[in-house]
């Protein structure tokens, strides 16, 4: 429809451009005149930025359809088409960073135009307008800083900054768009009516003023008229009476053709400068640091960076300290400014407890209470109840839970009570009951707790350098020395541990013992220890002194003792005694069983404070080291310990990070991927210390973690008697005080046999039922409520099998018990605590996501559920078999034989002794089977009626050792399927094609460096500059180019030779290459710098070519390769040959040319058998390509640049003869040298 006057768009955001002073001088008088309401109501500002992004999305649609048509658009309209994803992406952050409770609780104008907007949106506003949109972080800066000395903003204004700065430029290009929309229109219309003007339409020249009459006598809109101008500018007028009409018009609007022209290219280059300045902005936006904006403008910061160490605390820590701030204003009717200044003022004041001079001990710690009395804090009714419910957690939990269980066994229950069942039966149906019950109690209430409670992460100092030697730190990996092997792999990942976390003041060593023997010394022992101890030397003199002088690496290696209890000669209490005698050697101790080194007695580094620990299959991530550090010494975690109840009674001693399972690989069994979750059936891998960690502040300790070595000894000392524990870790972290650090994460692999993971639990139970005397109370001194729940509940749990198993059995043999609802009790029990992530994953957290990957999604969690519900009802009988074989055993060792109590083998000795036949399997699981063998008869014999009913779960029982040796296979992984020929060949002419961009221009003019690309088009273009991607990829490019027989050996190691020999002389930084050189001067282009992606792309490729390199030495000269090589390019000449097809001046030369290929492929067709046939073969290839390189020159000859291509391919064909040709007459192994030189600087 014609659209020659719109309505009045809305004028662009553009005002009076402002230097930095007049900016600033803007804000003071603008936080002077902006009144601000008390109430959290306003006007909704997300449906504008909706139906702002639904009519950019149309705007883009309408002016990418114009350029597919090939219609000319503006060049403002240009940039918004080439960055729409821009665009895009910033809806896409504006909906995701304003949420609704978010922008109430923003502080909004009572008066002015934007008045019910948030102040922070007017803000934005004025500054886009007067910088026409045209964003830098200091004037930004600058202009925020300047409307604080008037008028303060909140925090949450100062980061809404971002967000409002987002919605403004949209709301402008909105605009923007919008007019450019209109002008497209109105220019479409001026070039209809040309085109009828001009006869250029269908039908003749209209002379009449005919096409103009629908016009009307309405302003002529600037952008109909100038296009109306330009297509009429070089008529005649006498000829075409529109002209004359036109410039009437104009005259009457008072102006003329030459000054709306002019008119009009002024309001194309300021949209396009407008345009421009949008999306620049937008893109800089982006890849700011907003988190460093805000701390560099927020006035609560400025007040709190006069406390001692809030500038030494990472950011996660600071903003939880500026979310407490605004907490406490919004509940005391105080400035933000004024809280961070009380807090301070508690912080000030003279303490005994050094924790309390910490700012934070008033904000997020045990002083919060009496900074909120000052306040006149009030918090809001549903977090006083929170409040209440946190304050009696001990009680609140063990009774919900308690409840709960008892809600959930009264409805079977009540069931077999209304059948008639007797009180006897009754009772011991309840008491088997009871546990499976509290299965599902438990899980339910730690997953309302964790839903209801937001995690507490501990807070953390940052340690920008690592640490400092205040705070030396060594990591230990306890582990068994049981050949040459283990210490390669041990020693490998030492320094693995090193090079990921290689800042700070930081010591590595391994703490180890033999295996335990009959005898104190076996044959191995020494020679193994000789070879760990040289491994540790060399990575010394690897990688040099640690900081402050001294050894990085050691070598803690223990005697063995005799153990009567164990009747073996062994390591001192196993792994608890590693460290425990390792505490006293830092501490100076010389009567540990620790065996002298070469140079003396074992003597440890000095003022070693803390100390990690982990698994000899433990990951440490990178970083990972100083963010232990960082949290542990943080002054409101360190532990205060309490000498009355011999305990750490604040703070912690101990820390415990997530551990997670990495992503199972290509070897990964079914059970590895069943049992590595979040909600695995390894009840031990799962997150119930987070509820800890979150209710009572504490969590659980597992064995991997850091601790403070004084502390730490402290509260176990005189603990734990000899021969008495073997599962110490959930022991240690009770009287230790163990804290849960979910934001830091180790990795370690899940097992991936089920024998492996029994093994496991059956010494987890052993060591669980081992703690009875620490419960039962004569050993309990300092043992917390909620310590001891910990370690009732460890045992409750290894009761769940049995319990479960012992309650199906009853219901399918006791007279009176129903087996249907006693079956579909329990198996409630195991099937709904896998139930809560599926629940929640089946709602889409976000917006955006599509229904196919969602549902896709929400398959696969419901699949997984179904899968551990099926396994862990398999594997009932014998688990339960399997936990009450381990708390027989336990009992009895420990209060008849006494011996034994410490048995233990490691992972890597229980899967080294396992069959994985399926007899194997049913040996180890005998027990489970013998039990539903049990069960069967009793059932038959009994209550036969019930048979329908237990038969299914019978059966599953006596088919768990197939099932698990099934579930414990290593997967095949992805299948590779052999290409067909036509697409092997296909791929290998793209190969080649592309190794000739490396012919073409990686030559001594480049110093043999590769140009990082070539332009086409428009005119030819190299970029004489290269990067160390691009040197990875070339010196990879050309051993595959050698590899697929396009170039020989010889010529593949000169190319390399000289390329790294340019790489020597390449500048650096501390070993780095710089991300760009010129490839002409080799120097570093400026600006410079390193990128850790090509560095690390560079260092991928340097260990494949390697690899390469040594695959090369004492390879054959020429083999079926080099003639697949040929032919490769032989096929490119006769393809480059065809697209001559059309052009019959070539006729002849091209037949010519085919037979001359017909005969270089013959050759081809079989592999010489000796060197002499393959110098012959040779030589025939050399005169046919030849002849195939002078046939092409006449192609050229006959006239065309058409044939270059022919031409270019047979030089190469030609080249590829003689690369080969130089290889056979090279001597057998005369390259090897050359080749093991290039391997080694790689390496």
């Amino acid at each position: 429809m014609p659209l020659i006057v719109p309505p009045t768009p809305e004028e662009p955001i553009r005002a009076e451009l402002f230097g930095i002073e007049r900016l600033e001088q803007h804000a003071e008088s603008l936080a002077a005149a902006q009144p601000v309401m008390r109430s959290a109501k306003g006007r909704q500002l997300l449906r504008r930025v909706k139906d702002n992004g639904r009519f950019l999305r149309e705007a883009y649609r309408v002016m990418a359809r114009a350029i597919r048509e090939e219609r000319a658009i503006t060049p403002a309209a240009e940039w918004l088409v080439d960055n729409f994803h821009v665009v895009d992406e910033q809806l896409r952050e504006i909906r995701d960073d304003l949420p609704p409770g978010f922008y109430r609780q923003l502080p909004k104008l009572a008066a002015g135009p934007f008045d019910g907007y948030p102040r922070v949106y007017g803000i934005a506003w004025a500054f886009v307008a007067h910088t026409d949109s045209r964003l830098d972080p200091a004037t930004l800066r600058r202009f925020v800083r300047a409307y604080q000395r008037v008028q303060p903003l909140t925090i949450g204004e100062l980061w809404a900054v971002a967000i409002t700065l987002r919605v403004v430029l949209v709301e402008n290009l909105r605009r923007l768009a919008e007019i450019i929309v209109r002008w497209r229109v109105a220019r479409q219309e001026a070039d209809s009516i040309a085109d009828a003007v001009l006869g250029l339409a269908d039908g003749p020249a209209d002379s009449t003023l005919t096409a103009l009459q629908w016009v009307g006598d309405a302003p002529l809109v600037t952008a109909f008229a100038v296009q109306l101008v330009q297509r009429l500018r070089e008529q005649d007028p006498a000829v075409t009476p529109a002209l004359v009409w036109l410039d009437e018009r104009l005259a009457a609007q008072g102006t003329t053709a030459d000054e709306i022209v002019r008119v009009e290219h002024q309001r194309q280059a300021a949209m396009n400068v407008t345009v421009r300045n949008v999306i620049l902005s937008m893109s800089l936006m982006q890849a700011l640091d907003w988190a460093a904006f805000v701390e560099s403008v927020s006035l609560v910061d400025e007040v709190l960076q006069t406390a001692r160490t809030y500038a030494a605390m990472d950011f996660v820590t600071r903003d939880a300290y500026r979310h407490a701030i605004e907490e406490l204003s919004r509940g005391s009717r105080r400035s933000e400014l004024e809280v961070a200044r009380e807090a301070t003022l508690h912080a000030e004041q003279p303490a005994a407890d050094p924790r309390r001079n910490e700012v934070g001990y008033y904000l997020i710690g045990n002083g919060r209470a009496g900074l909120e009395a000052a306040l006149g804090f009030r918090a809001p009714p549903t977090r006083r109840l929170l409040r209440a419910y946190l304050a009696a957690a001990t009680p609140g939990y063990l009774g919900t839970i308690a409840v709960l269980t008892a809600v959930i066994l009264a409805v079977p229950l009540f069931h077999a009570a209304a059948s008639g069942t007797s009180p006897t039966i009754l009772l011991l149906l309840g008491l088997l009951a009871l546990i499976p019950a509290s299965d599902l109690a438990i899980a339910l209430v730690n997953r309302s707790v964790g839903t209801l409670i937001a995690p507490r992460a501990l807070p953390r100092l940052e340690l920008q350098n690592g640490a400092a030697s205040s705070l030396r730190t060594m990591i230990v990996v306890p582990t068994l020395l049981t050949g040459r092997l283990e210490v390669d792999e041990q020693i490998e990942r030492l320094e693995v541990h090193h090079l990921a976390n290689p800042d700070g003041d930081l010591r590595f060593a391994i703490l180890s013992d033999w295996s335990d023997a009959p005898e104190e010394r076996r044959p191995g022992d020494e020679e193994t220890l000789t070879a760990a101890r040289e491994a540790i030397a060399q990575l010394n003199q690897r990688h040099g002194s640690a900081p402050g002088g001294g050894e990085r690496f050691f070598l803690f290696h223990r005697r063995r003792i005799w153990n009567e209890g164990q009747q073996a000669w062994m390591g001192w209490e196993r792994k608890r005694g590693k460290l425990h005698e390792l505490n006293r050697l830092l501490r100076g101790a010389t009567d540990t069983t620790f065996l002298s080194g070469p140079g003396g007695p074992a003597v440890a580094p000095p003022d070693v404070r803390y100390v990690i620990t982990l698994d000899a299959d433990t990951q440490l991530p990178r970083e990972a080291v100083n963010r232990l550090i960082g949290t542990i010494a943080h002054p409101l975690n360190r532990p205060r310990f309490d000498g009355a109840s011999g305990r750490v009674v604040e703070g912690h001693a101990v820390l415990q990070p997530r551990v997670t399972p990495p992503l199972p690989g290509g070897e990964s069994s079914r059970f590895q991927r069943l049992s590595s979750g979040p909600s695995g059936v390894d009840p031990y891998a799962s997150a119930v210390s987070d509820v800890y960690q979150d209710l009572f502040g504490e969590g659980s300790y597992t064995g991997k973690g850091i601790y403070d070595v004084d502390a730490f000894e402290a509260a176990l000392a005189g603990r734990v008697p000899e021969n008495a524990l073997l599962s110490h870790d959930l022991f240690e972290g009770v009287f230790a005080r163990a804290g849960l650090i979910t934001d830091v994460e180790l990795f370690e692999p899940a097992p991936s046999h089920y024998g492996v993971a029994a093994a496991r639990q059956h010494r987890w139970a052993r060591g669980d039922w081992q703690l009875l005397p620490w419960i039962l109370g004569h050993r309990s001194r300092g043992l917390s409520t909620i310590g001891r729940w910990k370690m009732i509940d460890n045992l409750r749990r290894t009761l769940s099998a049995p319990a479960a198993f012992l309650t199906l059995v009853a219901g399918f043999t006791v007279p009176g018990a129903s087996p249907v609802v006693w079956t579909a009790f329990v198996m409630a029990m195991i099937t709904l605590p896998a139930l809560p992530p599926v629940l929640t994953g089946a709602v889409p957290r976000r917006r955006g996501i599509s229904k196919r990957s969602h549902i896709r999604a929400v398959g696969r969690d419901l699949l997984m559920a179904a899968s551990q519900t099926a396994f862990v009802t398999t594997m009932l009988a014998h688990q339960a078999w399997l936990m009450s074989d381990a708390i027989a055993r336990t009992l009895v060792r420990m209060y008849v034989t006494h011996r034994r109590l410490l048995e233990w083998v490691t992972a890597a000795q229980a899967k080294a002794g396992l069959r994985l036949d399926l007899r194997g399997f049913c040996q180890r699981m005998a027990g489970g089977v013998v039990l539903a063998g049990v069960v069967a008869a009793a059932v038959a014999w009994r209550r036969p009626e019930s048979l329908p009913v237990a038969l299914p779960l019978l059966l599953l029982w006596i088919s768990a050792p197939a099932v698990a040796r099934w579930i414990s296979r290593p997967s095949r992984g992805p299948q590779t399927t052999a290409l067909p020929p036509a697409d092997a060949r296909t791929l290998r002419l793209i190969g080649r094609r592309t190794w000739r961009f490396f012919t073409t221009f990686v030559g001594p003019e480049d110093q043999a460096l590769p140009p990082d690309n070539f332009q086409e088009d428009p005119h030819p273009v190299i970029a004489h500059r290269t990067s160390p991607t691009n040197l990875g990829l070339y010196v990879l490019s050309t051993v595959v180019a050698c590899d697929f027989g396009w170039l020989g050996a010889v010529d593949t190691v000169e190319r390399l030779e000289a390329t790294f020999a340019t790489m020597a002389r390449l500048e650096r930084f501390r070993g780095h290459f710089f991300n760009w050189y010129g490839t002409r001067d080799g120097r570093p282009l400026d600006p410079r710098y390193v990128s850790s992606v090509d560095s690390g792309n560079l260092a991928g490729h340097l260990i494949a070519f390697e690899h390469a390199c040594r695959e090369m030495i004492g390879r054959p000269r020429v083999s079926a390769t080099t003639l697949a090589g040929i032919e490769d390019t032989a096929l490119l000449v006769r393809e480059a040959a065809r697209a001559l097809a059309d052009d019959r001046r070539h006729a002849a030369t091209r037949q010519r040319l085919a037979t001359a290929l017909d005969v270089v492929t013959a050759a081809l067709e079989t592999i010489p058998p000796t060197p002499a046939a393959w110098a012959v073969r040779l030589v025939e290839l050399d005169a046919g390509a030849r002849v195939v390189q002078a046939i092409s020159d006449a192609l050229i000859a006959e006239g065309g640049d058409r044939a270059l291509a022919v031409a270019t391919w047979a030089d190469a064909l030609r080249a590829c003869v003689e690369s080969h040709a130089r290889d056979l007459a090279l001597e057998p192994g005369a390259l090897d040298d050359r080749l093991t030189a290039l391997a080694a600087r790689a390496g």
